[in-house]
């Protein structure tokens, strides 16, 4: 399959879409964006980073749909600098584009397949990213890292994701799952545990994406 082309009309979207999300982005900022769109289509014919195979669909589902959770993490973060784990990363999302927009903001992008952390690590030095990091592992394998926030796009459920990465999340952090519809099931689950409590959950609008999105935030409960 070829290659989409990455054409002038991708920036026009991609700064409406910003402009929607209520990000204040620059040109540089939105060229990286889609220089990574760009590599992850060329990358993705030999190594498989995702199941999407055109540039427009990993524009939408992938950086519309990171982007979305911008603004929110902003809200939270009052201009500070910020050590953020991406965990089950896959090809850098959302950590590639978090680390583009706030170069403050400390990103680390975990997941257990060599060879998408390698497309990371390459994205990195060639988007000019030295907040952005690529680790292979297992992220309940590592030690603790005192992590602000902590965050996964579909990458298990709820109880899943806070005991196989809580141990990563400063006592005032969170974790912040990205989901489709809100889980009941899955908070329901999570609370029978009684260590993490949902506190909040976000509903989402990604531009050009008709779909339900939510972003669950999660906090250790007061015993911990």
């Amino acid at each position: 399959m070829q290659s989409t082309p990455i054409s002038g009309d991708f920036d026009r979207r991609l700064m409406q879409a910003c402009q929607r999300l209520d990000l204040q982005t620059t040109q540089a900022q939105r060229d990286k964006l889609l220089r990574y769109v760009e590599q992850m289509q060329r990358w993705n014919r030999t190594y498989n980073l995702t199941a999407m195979r055109d540039a427009d669909q990993m524009l939408v589902h992938h950086v519309f749909d990171s982007l979305a959770a911008v603004r929110p993490i902003e809200a939270q973060a009052a201009a500070r600098p910020l050590r953020i784990m991406d965990v089950g990363s896959g090809g850098g999302l959302p950590g590639v584009v978090l680390a583009i927009l706030h170069e403050v903001w400390q990103v680390q992008c975990v997941d257990a397949v060599d060879k998408k952390m390698a497309f990371v690590r390459q994205m990195s030095g060639a988007l000019g990213l030295p907040n952005l990091q690529a680790c292979h592992a297992r992220v309940e394998a590592l030690p603790p890292s005192g992590c602000d926030i902590v965050i996964s796009r579909a990458f298990a459920s709820l109880l899943d994701f806070a005991n196989l990465a809580g141990s990563h999340v400063c006592e005032q952090g969170a974790l912040l799952a990205m989901k489709g519809k809100t889980p009941e099931d899955e908070i329901a689950a999570l609370h029978t545990q009684g260590v993490w409590q949902v506190r909040r959950i976000e509903t989402l609008r990604v531009p050009d994406l008709d779909a339900q999105r939510c972003l669950v935030w999660m906090h250790r409960t007061k015993q911990i």
